[in-house]
């Protein structure tokens, strides 16, 4: 068994079971709601700014781009159903789920390997508590959390500059663009979207957690560690948008 093999299984297998003792740990007791509030307050709070800047300009991209193309075939009617259900249902989530890998997947291999190092970790082992319950936990909660909320915030904020674009570079009128987006946008649309991220934040929580709890070589390791996670964090966003995408459009299509 080569060394990539061997890596990937150690991945595969450490994740696992790391899945396996949140889920047994998480509705035992104690529970540190107040480590939970401040991993919101770091994780979601305060990743609001770079949310905006990401949402804003994906809509205002997007909307100038599909307008560019369709005008030259007279369909600028089209452009407000096309930006609103592809932010909706895929590039929202899409885009709000890297930022927040490359922010807060980062922070969160970074601090628990940063823990690791200076043994905390073992200290904490030594006391009794498990680090599970009181490091992991409250981070993978707060992604849980944070994430689809943020995605349904950066829709918004997605719709909104393209509805600006709109207006002001394409001369739509705005009552037509608000009534084509209520028209256009189903449950359907909104559901698929924002289940996708509670997808998403375990894809991006969880390895974090695992690449920071098995750091090695040092503080040199949690470099490494932290590129590792975002990268791993990266790629399973974008080969699970796919299969969710199949799953939600299979659900959809029973209905």
């Amino acid at each position: 068994m080569n060394t990539r093999t061997a890596r990937f299984l150690n991945f595969v297998g450490g994740n696992a079971i790391l899945s396996r003792d949140i889920t047994r740990q998480l509705f035992t007791r104690p529970f540190y709601f107040d480590l939970l509030s401040s991993q919101l307050l770091t994780i979601g709070v305060r990743s609001l700014p770079l949310i905006f800047v990401v949402a804003i300009s994906v809509g205002m991209v997007m909307a100038l781009q599909f307008g560019i193309g369709l005008e030259k075939f007279g369909g600028k009617l089209y452009i407000p159903k096309l930006v609103s259900v592809s932010i909706t249902r895929e590039l929202g989530p899409i885009f709000a789920s890297l930022m927040f890998a490359a922010r807060v997947g980062a922070g969160i291999t970074a601090e628990v390997a940063s823990m690791v190092v200076s043994q905390q970790v073992d200290a904490l082992r030594a006391l009794g508590t498990s680090p599970v319950k009181k490091i992991i936990i409250p981070r993978v909660l707060a992604c849980l959390i944070a994430l689809p909320i943020l995605t349904v915030i950066g829709n918004a904020i997605g719709l909104m500059g393209g509805l600006f674009v709109g207006v002001l570079d394409l001369n739509l009128n705005s009552g037509f663009y608000l009534q084509k987006i209520e028209a256009s946008v189903t449950l359907a649309d909104f559901f698929s979207g924002v289940g996708k991220t509670v997808f998403f934040s375990l894809f991006i929580s969880i390895p974090a957690c695992y690449y920071g709890l098995h750091v090695q070589r040092g503080t040199r390791g949690v470099g490494i560690a932290t590129t590792e996670a975002v990268v791993t964090a990266s790629i399973l966003i974008f080969i699970g948008d796919y299969f969710l995408t199949k799953f939600f459009w299979i659900f959809e299509s029973w209905k």
